[in-house]
């Protein structure tokens, strides 16, 4: 039931990707926008980004077990347009309950149109080759944020950021209106799809939903604040744009590889080392008081979730068969970037930024025990199997 999308089906893919992953290449400007421009304190720009986010999570998981009655190219082309124009309005005020309404409808209708984006990903001929070219693709993007957001936001203003995201999410809109890709199953694929559609998702795919959600809330915990604890450590703001256009550049290289390497590298290797690595990781940039450990950190940080979440996505498409899992990807990665900003802000508030690297070793301490119980579910599925 694995479907090729064409040229423009998988460009408009790819742009939906880039669209609605924005959060996670933009986090530590976000942040420090709200509190450098806005005046907000950590905790509270940490909670408009966290409304944002769970925006984000409610819409997955409303639209996800829908995906496939909905029709796919309206649901993605409306869903950018509203968040377009939702950050277009929050250019426009400074007031916190606005910006709060705002944060929450423009999470919602982009993690609509994306829903839809990740659940026909799961459809294609090659899953994993496919979110891993979106990778690489918002890589790219990121690389082109990072190294022209903080010189625009600094002429310009603050409230240009928001301009920003509505500029990128009225392209996805236009793009997913024109070129969204539609697929048709024969009437053997239907009965196959009523089938899978009708079994419960494997538990084993629970275990890695719950594996890099918790990623994600060690990604979003700890990258919102990687620019404010390099401020905080006295190092120069030109020196920390560097560092941010570097990790843009290794995010790029980081996708490629996750597709080069598809066959390459055990899944099991990829997934049992990505929690040990962003522990230590994280770690390393909340504590470091020199810059070349600190931009070392940081710089390899996204990338690590990148590799890893590609993986993921790719093992758990074989596992769910029915797209539904992975229709509510923006509901793994974002129920997790939800909890991450607000989170790390009260962390950061109360102890200060070396909490962050402690609660990044309890979740990822249970992340690595999901993702470890996901082949032995799978082990155990296969050997209950009757032989024939």
């Amino acid at each position: 039931m694995s479907h090729r999308f064409g040229l423009k089906g998988n460009i408009a893919l790819m742009v939906s990707h880039c669209a609605g992953m924005i959060d996670l290449v933009a986090l530590p400007l976000w942040i420090g926008v709200l509190v450098a421009s806005y005046h907000l304190d950590t905790q509270q720009a940490g909670g408009l980004v966290t409304l944002f986010l769970l925006g984000a999570v409610c819409a997955s998981i409303l639209i996800a077990p829908r995906f496939k009655q909905l029709n796919r190219r309206v649901v993605a082309s409306v869903g950018f347009l509203v968040s377009g124009l939702s950050f277009l309005a929050a250019s426009q005020t400074t007031d916190y309950i606005q910006l709060a309404v705002l944060h929450v409808m423009a999470g919602l209708s982009a993690s609509a149109a994306l829903s839809m984006a990740h659940g026909t990903f799961a459809r294609g001929h090659n899953p994993h080759r496919l979110f891993a070219i979106a990778g690489f693709m918002l890589g790219v993007l990121g690389f082109v944020f990072m190294g022209a957001t903080p010189n625009i936001t600094k002429a310009l203003g603050g409230h240009s950021l928001f301009v920003i995201f509505a500029g990128i999410m009225l392209i996805a809109a236009l793009v997913c209106a024109v070129a969204f890709p539609s697929f048709t199953l024969n009437s053997e694929e239907e009965a196959q799809d009523k089938v899978s559609s009708a079994t419960k998702i494997p538990r084993s795919v629970w275990y890695g939903i719950v594996g890099i959600s918790l990623m994600a809330v060690t990604q979003a915990m700890t990258f919102s604040f990687m620019e404010r604890v390099g401020h905080e450590r006295g190092f120069a703001t030109d020196s920390i744009t560097l560092v941010l256009v570097a990790l843009a550049l290794i995010n790029i290289v980081a996708a490629a590889l996750a597709g080069v390497f598809e066959k390459r590298i055990s899944e099991r290797v990829v997934l049992f080392s990505g929690p040990v690595l962003q522990i230590v990781l994280s770690n390393i940039m909340m504590n470091s008081s020199g810059f070349v450990f600190y931009a070392v950190s940081a710089a390899f940080f996204v990338s690590l979730m990148i590799f890893t979440h590609t993986f993921v996505f790719g093992l758990l498409a074989r596992l769910d068969t029915s797209g539904r899992a992975m229709a509510a990807t923006p509901a793994m990665v974002m129920i997790g970037a939800a909890i991450g900003p607000i989170l790390g802000g009260s962390i950061v508030k109360s102890v200060g930024y070396h909490g962050i690297g402690i609660a990044a070793l309890v979740f990822g301490v249970i992340s690595l025990f999901c993702f470890m119980r996901i082949f032995q579910r799978s082990s155990e599925a296969v050997q209950s199997e009757p032989v024939a």
